[in-house]
């Protein structure tokens, strides 16, 4: 239940600050050319709103239904369809009494602001903490893999050497570089010899079923306890800190990966561990719960293989969190387009405010919080421009044609669009919804 609160917790405070700085870039671009904004809401407000006042021509307010928010700007045909002030001779302070260029400008200051926002967060994140990773030729251990990297022709103790031929650098590229980009071989080096491994369609499209699509492959290191956590199996089996794991149920288990499998295929059952401490060795005996968990801290990988950290001052900074920026934007431009292929059908895994939710820490790291937080901003900006009525990309769009054209769309047609956009995206969002649900089921 905790981790529940504190994930969504994340959510909430991620969605209304993107929410709010999303219309905020609405209101101070229509506010710039004289155009009156009527109200201001974080979230949506049908019959009743949670509290709201009036400031200087404009009602702020917050409403109860957390699915967006919106500015409602006069003489535009937004969600709010108020079809009697569209029947009044236009004034000079509404939207559709702007030029083209002008409403061009109102309709892009959500997307620049969350664009904006985007590159800000990674700015900030890489000037506090640089950026940590871990090369690949520093794997001395080589990748685990799971049934699923198994079955692709991936061996555990493997050391990536290149994706379509082209080098892998860092390790925490190498997943979506396989998966994402739909990579066709990767060379791995295996027990002395290089190997290519072909990469299916099929294959991709297993990982994406799959609960987890990063575990296939992973860092391979030893299980040695870092802590013992109380009032567990391991507190009452006398498991101490630096214990190195050889061995359970007296098959061989010295990493990671390995432990945890032979572990949890022992839940709710007796279970032996071999470690080693202080170069003896101790047989421990104990029964596991239904989690097949010991009960404690493993080190992380970065104990025992050599991470590096890239540092930047205020200056370099800037660049590399533009360039950080591009790079999510196109790696999330590719995995939507994994939505539309047929042979990875990518449709069937969208997924709406659980995924999200659970995306984020089960504890309230606010580095990985500024972090997802950042990634949602700039995949806001683009699902936010997607040409789509009731999206500001709709918007965009039919802006774009009366400035080609000369001809400005009716007020009629544009109604007629808003109410067909918003059908189609409160369907993609019960459909999205809808999958979280059959998946906690499943």
């Amino acid at each position: 239940m905790n981790e529940i609160l504190i994930k969504g917790g994340q959510l909430l405070l991620s969605l209304s600050i993107l929410i709010v700085l999303h219309e905020l870039g609405h209101y101070l671009t229509a506010r710039w050319f004289g155009v009156r904004v009527e109200k201001f809401y974080l979230f949506f407000n049908p019959w009743f709103s949670l509290f709201r006042f009036r400031y200087k021509g404009t009602e702020y307010g917050l409403g109860w239904l957390p699915l967006g928010g919106y500015v409602k700007i006069a003489g535009m045909v937004d969600e709010s369809l108020d079809r009697d002030q569209m029947k009044r001779p236009p004034q000079p302070h509404e939207f559709r009494s702007k030029p083209p260029w002008q409403r061009l400008i109102i309709m892009l200051g959500g997307i620049i602001m969350n664009v904006l926002l985007g590159i800000f967060i990674y700015w900030m994140l890489l000037l506090a903490r640089g950026e940590q990773y871990l090369p690949v030729a520093n794997m001395r251990y080589g990748i685990a893999v799971d049934s699923l990297g198994a079955a692709m022709g991936f061996r555990d103790g493997d050391r990536i050497l290149a994706i379509d031929g082209q080098p892998a650098s860092s390790f925490s590229t190498v997943p979506a570089r396989i998966v994402i980009d739909r990579a066709r071989t990767v060379t791995v080096e295996r027990q002395g010899s290089t190997v290519d491994i072909p990469i299916s369609d099929a294959d991709i499209a297993r990982v994406i079923d799959s609960r987890d699509a990063a575990s296939f492959i992973s860092v391979r290191f030893p299980f040695v306890v870092e802590e013992v956590l109380p009032g567990g199996l391991a507190d009452r089996m006398n498991l101490q800190r630096n214990d190195l794991v050889l061995a359970v149920n007296d098959l061989p288990a010295f990493y990671y990966h390995e432990v945890r499998r032979l572990l949890y295929l022992s839940r709710n059952q007796p279970v032996s561990v071999t470690i080693l401490r202080n170069g003896s060795l101790v047989r421990l005996e104990g029964t596991l719960g239904s989690d097949g968990l010991l009960g404690v801290r493993p080190y992380f990988y970065d104990r025992f293989l050599k991470t590096e950290t890239k540092k930047y001052n205020v200056f370099s900074a800037l660049p590399a969190g533009i360039r950080k920026a591009w790079l999510t934007v196109e790696g999330y431009v590719k995995q939507f387009a994994l939505i539309f292929s047929p042979e990875i059908q990518g449709y069937k895994h969208l997924g709406g405010f659980i995924s999200i939710a659970n995306a984020f820490s089960p504890v309230w790291d606010w580095d990985a919080f500024w972090s997802f937080t950042g990634f949602l901003s700039l995949v806001l900006a683009f699902m936010n421009l997607l040409p789509i009525p009731a999206l500001d990309g709709g918007h965009v769009l039919f802006t774009l044609v009366e400035m080609v054209s000369r001809r400005k769309p009716g007020e009629k047609f544009l109604e007629y669009a808003q109410i067909a956009g918003m059908v189609f995206l409160l369907a993609l969002i019960l459909y999205a919804n809808g999958n979280d649900i059959l998946r906690i089921f499943r």
